[in-house]
């Protein structure tokens, strides 16, 4: 079994690679962002990416939506601190099949490791059934879609996010290098394949899908 690690932290990536080497499993990459998570990716296409859900640059709920997107035969195992629905439900609903707390033992992790490469699932025994079940009714596996299936692009979820960190739009275009007339294209585009019509309903809806994280 092929496995990529993605967590910003060098010392739990070190443990967790010792445990699965240990295993006889092959940890085939390394990433500490989000972001570098879905370019090792799609370059090393492993059987299961063991991924922290709060990473720099490209949180783990963006990065586990566009690994599932780009490769639907690699399966995703959440890593978190927090026993927390919210962060339950927006891994799983972005095509996680598991989740597992940090605070888990080796032999745990081994359990959902095995479980994800013979397309299984796997949940920490700490976390309510009742979560993963509401969670399951809208789960995905491709890209995030409105309530009538149209898919956003890679960046109209750009956008997206920086309109849910309040940036203003004249700070997206200089932050995307593209013309202020394009963010707002953007902005009314994302909108309409919503439903929405507001930057406040754009900012709950980004929170609530897990493409931006509360502190």
């Amino acid at each position: 079994m092929r496995i990529l690690l993605a967590d910003d932290h060098a010392m739990l990536r070190d443990g967790l690679k010792a445990i699965l080497t240990k295993a006889g499993l092959l940890v085939v990459g390394e990433a500490a962002s989000g972001r570098e998570a879905v370019e090792l990716a799609q370059r090393f296409r492993p059987d299961v990416v063991a991924m922290d859900v709060s990473m720099p640059d490209l949180n783990g709920i963006e990065a586990t939506r566009r690994i599932r997107a780009l490769l639907p035969r690699t399966q995703v195992l959440a890593l978190s601190m927090h026993c927390d629905k919210r962060y339950v439900a927006s891994m799983l609903r972005a095509g996680a099949a598991g989740y597992l707390l940090k605070e888990a033992a080796s032999s745990e992790l081994l359990q959902a490791v095995s479980a994800l490469g013979n397309g299984q699932s796997y949940t920490s025994p700490a976390i309510p059934r009742e979560w993963t079940e509401s969670a399951g009714e809208g789960m995905t596996t491709g890209a995030l879609d409105d309530p009538v299936g149209a898919p956003l692009t890679a960046r109209e979820h750009e956008v997206l996010k920086l309109i849910a960190e309040a940036s203003s739009s004249k700070d997206i275009a200089n932050r995307l290098g593209i013309a202020l007339s394009t963010v707002e294209t953007h902005r009314q585009r994302i909108m309409g394949k919503l439903g929405l019509h507001s930057a406040a309903e754009l900012t709950r809806y980004a929170i609530r899908e897990g493409i931006v994280l509360l502190e």
